[in-house]
């Protein structure tokens, strides 16, 4: 009877030092992931062409006038690819870099980039899919097509310009490595830009791989 209850004894221990075995490695588990995408857009520029005097009122902008570009929905959405990077630190921590060019269905010579980066928290999670909103900062370069300045003829105006972006969207997990980014929405705000800002906004789809 001792010798029962002293091998029930052996054999408990020896499982309870089994399971913490199990359970200690995903305590301490690596939670840092990097996923890569690439997706396609469309996005509204919110500008179209149209420029206007530097004077006040503003008046039409002729080849002797220093002109500024005036903000205007288009009736022409800029259609171009992207790619992304989501870093997860924990649940909470994670950071999102994205890059996109604009570069078809063009108006006048007229093209939008984007580099942003900035937190990307994840909302809720559902499903397979996880929705999450994001809120970025970097900067844009724009092609901003031909203007009437004091050159022969007509030049192509160019610029560079400070741009954040608040959106959100919707991942959904395919498998362990792959997702589909279902929908990717975005408002994006120029405070400098000419002598206004500018609020370009649109929608991308793609898909992502977990690097590790």
């Amino acid at each position: 009877m001792k010798r029962s209850a002293v091998l029930f004894c052996i054999l408990l221990l020896s499982g309870t030092a089994g399971v913490r075995a199990q359970v200690a490695p995903s305590a301490t588990g690596r939670h840092l992931s990097v996923t890569a995408g690439g997706m396609a857009s469309l996005f509204q520029p919110d500008f179209q062409g149209d420029w206007a005097a530097e004077t006040t009122p503003a008046s039409p902008c002729y080849s002797i006038s220093v002109c500024a570009p005036v903000a205007n929905t288009s009736a022409n959405g800029l259609f171009g690819v992207g790619a992304y990077v989501d870093v997860r630190f924990t649940r909470w921590i994670q950071i999102e870099a994205e890059g996109r060019w604009l570069r078809f269905n063009e108006f006048q010579h007229i093209r939008q980039d984007n580099y942003l980066i900035g937190p990307r928290v994840p909302i809720r999670s559902f499903w397979k899919a996880t929705v999450y909103g994001k809120a970025l900062v970097g900067y844009g370069k724009m092609d901003l097509g031909l203007y009437p300045g004091l050159c022969s003829g007509v030049c192509e105006a160019t610029g560079r310009f400070t741009a954040t972006a608040f959106g959100g969207g919707a991942d959904i997990h395919l498998n362990k490595r792959f997702t589909f980014r279902a929908i990717d929405a975005e408002y994006q705000y120029w405070p400098q830009w000419g002598n206004s800002s500018l609020k370009p906004y649109g929608v991308s789809m793609g898909f992502g791989y977990r690097i590790f």
